[in-house]
């Protein structure tokens, strides 16, 4: 997993995002920082409990569509290619292939 990444300001700074509970802000930043090279995260639930988040910041984020929720636990951060674009000299394949698919 690569230890750099980018925020696109174009999503940060809508009143979608701005209009969210701190605590969902804070989610999604900490969720991209945890994804991998195509937007997947496998411990959301990890990650919330390491930031102080509950089951509602992570609804929120769902609901307002900034991520995309799989049955395996699994969630995809939406708009992850306008946050980041990655050199395919640097790019790692998720190994999630049947939740992108």
């Amino acid at each position: 997993m690569a230890q750099k990444r980018m925020f696109n300001r174009k999503i940060t700074e809508t009143d979608d995002f701005l209009d969210m509970p701190h605590t969902s802000q804070l989610l999604y930043f900490h969720l991209n920082m945890g994804a991998d090279d195509e937007g997947f995260v496998d411990n959301a639930k990890m990650i919330m409990r390491m930031i102080g988040a509950t089951d509602d910041s992570l609804k929120i984020l769902i609901a307002k569509q900034f991520l995309i929720p799989f049955e395996s636990g699994i969630v995809v951060i939406k708009d992850w290619k306008i946050h980041n674009y990655i050199a395919s000299d640097r790019f790692t394949k998720t190994v999630y292939s049947d939740e992108k698919s």
